[in-house]
C-alpha cells in the first residue's frame, strides 16, 4: 500500500505545481511507467491493488450520496446532462474504434512487409 500512496503523493505534488491533470491521474501514470520500466515489481503492489479492487464498490458511496444531495439541480438540467453523457460516450467509442483500426492496419502493414505472421 505504501507504494501506491507514494505515487499518489508524488502525483498530487506535481499537480499542485500547476499541471492541469489531477494528482491521482498523474500518480497512476507514474506508477504505470514505473511498472513498465520495472522500477516497481507487480508483486510489490498486487496485494494492495487486489484489496482496493475487491472493495471498489465502497468508493462509489460518496459520489452516490452527492448525486442524491443535488437531485433537484440534476432534475432541472437533466437534458444537458444526458446529452453530454451521450456525446461523450459516442466520442470515446469513436476514438477507441478509430485507434484500434489504425493500429490493426499498421500491424498488418508491418507483418506483410517483414514477411511475418499476423497474430
Amino acid at each position: 500500500m505504501a507504494f501506491l500512496l507514494v505515487f499518489l503523493l508524488v502525483g498530487e505534488l506535481i499537480s499542485s505545481l500547476g499541471v492541469v491533470l489531477p494528482g491521482n491521474v498523474i500518480g497512476m501514470l507514474l506508477l504505470t511507467a514505473a511498472l513498465a520500466l520495472r522500477l516497481v515489481r507487480v508483486e510489490q503492489v498486487s496485494a494492495a491493488s487486489d484489496l482496493l479492487l475487491d472493495n471498489l464498490a465502497f468508493f462509489f458511496v460518496p459520489p452516490a450520496v452527492g448525486v442524491m444531495l443535488y437531485f433537484d439541480l440534476i432534475a432541472r438540467h437533466w437534458a444537458a446532462i444526458a446529452t453530454s453523457i451521450v456525446v461523450g460516450v459516442v466520442a470515446v467509442l469513436a476514438a477507441v474504434g478509430l485507434s484500434a483500426q489504425l493500429l490493426l492496419r499498421r500491424g498488418d502493414r508491418k507483418a506483410s512487409s517483414t514477411g511475418g505472421n499476423k497474430i
